[in-house]
């Protein structure tokens, strides 16, 4: 009888140790599929920053670019709109992107866009057809000169589109004002 006991617990143990190397396996597994996670995570995040930065690059041109405008109230193709575009429903401009100036920043592609935040053009009067930066109006009611016509006062938004090589895209908006 004490035969039959050992043999009946030796085909336990053996069930028992492939249950607990199929245990072993699917944690090794779950390990390495978090692990991977983690590791792209990581690479969008890293990726996303990349974007960010070069999207200054786009700002910094697009501004300077704003500083040499000759005349505001003449929209230049592809870049610069001398009153408000329709947008998206994210408050993205409804233009043609592909159209927008470029500037390629490492493995960047970087577009941007400009729009005098005015309703009309030419502009009569800034304080009730544009947006105007408030610390100007501000300054123009304390001294009781209100006018708001100056270039100096008047709002534009950049919006920068980045486009990396897997052909995602990050948006960034800003608000400016010319000085002059």
């Amino acid at each position: 009888m004490k035969n039959v006991t050992l043999r009946a617990q030796r085909g336990v143990t053996m069930l028992m140790v492939l249950i607990m190397l199929a245990v072993m396996l699917l944690g090794g597994l779950a390990l390495a599929r978090m692990t991977e996670s983690a590791l792209l995570s990581t690479g969008n995040v890293a990726n996303e920053e990349a974007a960010i930065h070069a999207s200054e690059v786009g700002w910094n041109t697009a501004f300077a670019s704003v500083k040499a405008l000759a005349d505001e109230n003449t929209a230049i193709p592809g870049w610069y709109w001398s009153t408000i575009q329709a947008t998206d429903a994210n408050g993205i401009p409804q233009v043609a992107w592909d159209a927008a100036t470029e500037v390629i920043v490492g493995r960047f592609s970087v577009r941007y866009v400009v729009e005098r935040m005015c309703n009309v053009t030419p502009v009569t009067t800034a304080a009730r057809q544009c947006l105007v930066k408030q610390a100007d109006a501000l300054e123009d009611r304390r001294s009781d000169a209100l006018d708001y016509s100056a270039k100096s006062s008047r709002q534009f938004r950049i919006t920068v589109r980045v486009t990396d090589a897997r052909g995602t895209q990050t948006w960034a908006q800003s608000l400016v004002t010319r000085g002059g």
